[in-house]
């Protein structure tokens, strides 16, 4: 009995050749992260919402 389809790990069984850093270029334009808490100190504003 012979199993007429390829064993997937066949694919992985050579790698490709490594490419270097300087090889590579970025695709998409880095932006900074806009701030989370928007420039406020939500730890002090929670402490004086809740204390008492």
């Amino acid at each position: 009995m012979t199993d007429s389809t390829p064993d997937p790990a066949d694919r992985y069984r050579v790698l490709p050749e490594p490419v270097r850093l300087v090889d590579t270029v970025a695709l998409v334009d880095t932006t900074t992260a806009p701030d989370p808490q928007m420039g406020r100190d939500t730890e002090t504003e929670f402490l004086l919402r809740n204390a008492g």
